[in-house]
């Protein structure tokens, strides 16, 4: 009998247990996208997100994507990518530096980020607005999962690490796959872990095998 794999996202795969990980809340506040030349986009959710406004006011403002996953949700409403990352937010500090300092940025935020990229070019003289997009919080879904030993875990997110252990544990007889360093980090500092070489869900399933 094969081991059972757990996906703790806020997407599915067929070949596991998907387990929704986070509850989101979206917030509508007015923005004024005439103002800016680009878009800073880091992750599926910005794109949902964008879905409350009207596409027009925003369909011509390429985007900076975090991840080939974050610029194909934004694409998905139309819109054109600038330029895409490599999956971690601290990547784009290189590609914001490479545009004038007088380039107008927004950046859709997450109440709570696992990167300081936008303050580090703050700091430098960058023009980076901020607008608090959405809010996550722990879903119901992992607060009750119990895992069986022997499995296969899958990370996604440093939130989806950290949901997952308020109420269960790590132990040594569990596989654990991360999307990428920035969610290892939220792993405790005694499990052993891979991390997948692309930062995308099909990379990670890849490695159980």
């Amino acid at each position: 009998m094969s081991k059972p794999i757990y996906l703790f996202s806020i997407s599915s795969h067929s070949s596991a247990i998907s387990i929704n990980s986070l509850s989101i809340n979206f917030f509508k506040p007015k923005i004024d996208f005439s103002k800016y030349d680009y878009l800073i986009v880091t992750s599926k959710q910005t794109s949902k997100f964008l879905e409350q406004y009207e596409s027009e006011t925003f369909k011509d403002i390429p985007a900076l994507c975090v991840s080939v996953q974050s610029a194909l949700s934004y694409e998905g409403l139309g819109a054109n990518v600038l330029e895409v990352g490599r999956g971690y937010g601290d990547n784009l500090v290189d590609k914001i530096k490479s545009y004038p300092k007088e380039t107008k940025w927004l950046y859709l935020r997450a109440k709570i980020v696992a990167s300081d990229f936008v303050s580090l070019c703050q700091d430098e003289g960058y023009s980076i607005d901020e607008v608090l997009a959405y809010e996550s919080e722990c879903s119901q879904a992992i607060k009750k999962v119990k895992v069986e030993d022997n499995a296969t875990l899958i990370f996604t997110s440093p939130s989806s690490v950290k949901c997952f252990l308020k109420n269960n544990t790590l132990n040594s007889s569990h596989k654990v796959i991360v999307i990428g360093q920035t969610t290892a980090k939220a792993l405790p500092k005694n499990i052993e872990y891979k991390v997948s070489k692309e930062t995308t869900i099909e990379s990670c399933i890849d490695e159980t095998y």
